[in-house]
């Protein structure tokens, strides 16, 4: 019969599945998701490609630290869908200008 007596599980918060506090990932996830929702938005405007290429690649590579140390599904989960919004919009704002921005002719001619 031990095996009916299982400890209740303690009340976490909606991204700790284990029961422990993870502030760092929690952190990085909210800003991968943040980016992600920047770039996705401004893709749209292609007069934008300076921020919508920036806020895509710093949201890859902070939502890629992030999966390094994720140590839950659950922040797994919103890092896959903040690095995909990320990916989409730094593709975009690479097909409409780049990193860099117009300098009239010294780079892309």
């Amino acid at each position: 019969m031990a095996q009916m007596m299982r400890p209740t599980k303690p009340s976490t918060g909606l991204l700790a599945t284990d029961g422990k506090r993870h502030p760092l990932q929690d952190t990085l996830l909210a800003v991968t998701a943040v980016l992600g929702l920047v770039s996705i938005v401004t893709a749209a405007f292609p007069s934008l490609h300076f921020l919508t290429s920036w806020a895509g690649l710093v949201g890859v590579l902070t939502g890629g630290y992030g999966q390094f140390i994720s140590e839950t599904t659950r922040e797994r989960f919103g890092l896959v869908l903040g690095l995909g919004a990320s990916a989409i919009g730094l593709f975009f704002g690479m097909a409409h200008g780049g990193l860099i921005g117009n300098f009239h002719g010294f780079v892309g001619g």
